[in-house]
């Protein structure tokens, strides 16, 4: 039974992120995109603030070094990989972005690789994460003739978002502030999404609040801010306890499954060659680089399967 609770989980979360970037070009049409990922995390923010209150006893950051990991978090775990999200999606489909963004585990590899010696990478790891990158470069197709092209510009930022994501959970866990990830997370989404308020109106973007009120854009915000941020989260904290890092990581790679379905479904979204090829290489290098943990892991699957 805890086997089906589990996968059951998975897939619940997996759909929760994957439809996540339906909602959000969804949501574009009606709200500019920094401001709409600043409200999103507003919401989020106090939602999961609430939840750090009633589950952990330590909900509130202490002393200097829990604080610079929030303020890390905040900065490139929310702020910036949802303001490059964002505003890359506004020229690009959600089955793109999420597919680019599922490269994240494996750029963390290569930033622990120059941020943690104990983390090198081997030789096939090094591969791995080159594969990857071959793999985003397949997706973005630039064109040497006009590097600025609106799609590969858009792709471009989406790909810097996985990188601050990736840059940002290596460094999270680096400080190790023994914080409770549960508080970390609340705190790191206030402060990005003021973070992104502040960016949002450095840019000028426009604020419209009767634009807001069209029943796709509130469904969208209420959709990515208790059911993708709060929900997943909460089912994120839990699988993660019962599975380990490697295994839940794997969301990352069914998730644009979902994102690809959805997005077909609902805003008419095709997903071309180039991007399942850019797909399959960027899931390629992550079995490169993951292969021990995983090996590892599917080790502690068949003696658990054994032993019931």
């Amino acid at each position: 039974m805890s086997r089906y609770r589990n996968l059951a989980l998975f897939l619940t979360l997996a759909t929760l992120w994957g439809s996540a970037f339906v909602a959000i070009s969804a949501g574009l049409s009606y709200i500019p995109p920094v401001l709409f990922a600043a409200l999103r995390y507003d919401i989020a923010g106090l939602l999961m603030l609430g939840y750090a209150v009633y589950a952990v006893d330590n909900w509130r950051p202490r002393g200097r070094l829990e604080w610079t990991q929030v303020a890390v978090g905040a900065t490139l775990l929310i702020a910036a990989y949802h303001a490059f999200l964002f505003v890359g999606q506004v020229n690009t489909t959600a089955a793109a972005a999420a597919i680019l963004v599922s490269l994240s585990p494996v750029l963390s590899s290569g930033f622990a690789r120059l941020l943690v010696p104990s983390d090198a990478l081997s030789s096939v790891g090094i591969v791995g994460v080159l594969v990857g990158l071959v793999g985003v470069a397949v997706i973005v197709r630039p064109d040497p003739s006009n590097l600025l092209a609106t799609d590969a510009v858009a792709k471009g930022l989406v790909f810097c978002a996985a990188a601050a994501f990736a840059l940002g959970s290596v460094l999270t866990r680096r400080i190790d502030a023994s914080l409770p990830i549960e508080t970390m997370e609340a705190w790191s989404m206030l402060g990005g999404a003021l973070l992104m308020h502040l960016a949002s109106l450095a840019i000028g973007e426009p604020v419209e609040p009767a634009a807001w009120t069209n029943p796709e854009a509130i469904g969208a915000i209420a959709y990515l801010s208790v059911g993708a941020s709060a929900v997943g989260f909460l089912i994120y904290f839990d699988l993660l306890e019962r599975l380990g890092a490697v295994e839940i990581n794997m969301v990352s790679y069914v998730a644009p499954i979902v994102t690809a379905i959805v997005g077909w479904l609902y805003l008419g979204e095709l997903v071309d060659t180039a991007t399942l090829l850019g797909f399959g290489l960027i899931a390629v290098g992550f079995v490169l680089v993951k292969r021990r943990a995983i090996r590892q892991e599917f080790g502690h699957v068949r003696s658990r399967r054994s032993s019931d």
